[in-house]
């Protein structure tokens, strides 16, 4: 029988363009591609494949579909945007084998896995901003549905404390609306008003709009599930129409 193989894929932020050439060949290679609803229709059209789409909060039971399709010999992708490493389904794929049954354990045993990177969300804002990653940096998910509320606000302001940039990722939904506007209120008490906060939304579609304001200007309303947030160290400063972080502190 074909050794069955999964391939954990990011297709980028939107533009097809941003999508890897290493990825573009594993979706060639593929026979089945599951993912979250608007990430599977990217690939529709393509006759190759057979598409298993589902709601972006059945992971777990996604993982364990691809899975088993892959052990039966199938040649399997599990999509997410951006990069599949970071907030999105690797970690999934890799969480339901740690937590496999026995039986489970050795149904997947002979699967292939591999995880092949993609371009975020994040650094495609960054690039389209300047560089305003260019120095020490963190990422938070400000969205409380895998962990609680306290969690992100205490890393929101340790990371504040320690004059990280910060990207902020999945600022708020319809059924969350609280996260950024939580973000807000840590930011507004550790920081000085004049620091910059940079607002990219649908990065590198069609549509992308970006905007940086001071954070005394900053509302709550201004960021949504489409938006990656970066805000910036003390250091982070405007050259013309980009922002970008020093690479080296004054006293160094």
């Amino acid at each position: 029988m074909t050794t069955g193989r999964l391939t954990v894929v990011g297709l980028g932020p939107g533009d097809a363009a941003l999508v890897t050439d290493q990825v573009r060949a594993s979706i060639a290679a593929a026979t089945d591609a599951f993912g979250y609803f608007p990430y599977v229709e990217r690939l529709a059209g393509m006759d190759h494949l057979r598409l298993h789409a589902s709601d972006n909060r059945e992971e777990l039971g996604r993982a364990r579909q691809a899975l088993d399709l892959a052990a039966s010999g199938r040649q399997v992708l599990m999509l997410s945007s951006g990069d599949p490493g970071v907030f999105a389904m690797a970690s999934a794929v890799f969480e339901v084998l740690d937590m496999a049954t026995p039986e489970q354990r050795q149904r997947w045993a002979a699967v292939d896995i591999e995880v092949q990177p993609g371009i975020t969300a994040m650094l495609a804002a960054a690039a389209r901003l300047g560089a305003p990653l260019g120095h020490d940096f963190c990422t938070i998910n400000l969205s409380d549905n895998l962990k609680p509320a306290a969690v992100i606000e205490r890393r929101i302001r340790l990371a504040a404390q320690a004059d990280f940039a910060m990207a902020f990722y999945n600022p708020c939904s319809r059924s969350r609306p609280e996260g950024f506007a939580r973000a807000l209120r840590v930011l507004q008490q550790e920081c000085e008003p004049g620091r910059l906060v940079c607002f990219a939304r649908n990065v590198s579609r069609a549509d992308e709009t970006l905007d940086v304001l001071p954070l005394a200007q900053v509302q709550a309303d201004m960021a949504d599930m489409r938006t990656v947030v970066i805000v910036g160290s003390s250091l982070t400063r405007r050259v013309g129409r980009h922002v970008y972080t020093p690479r080296s502190y004054p006293d160094a």
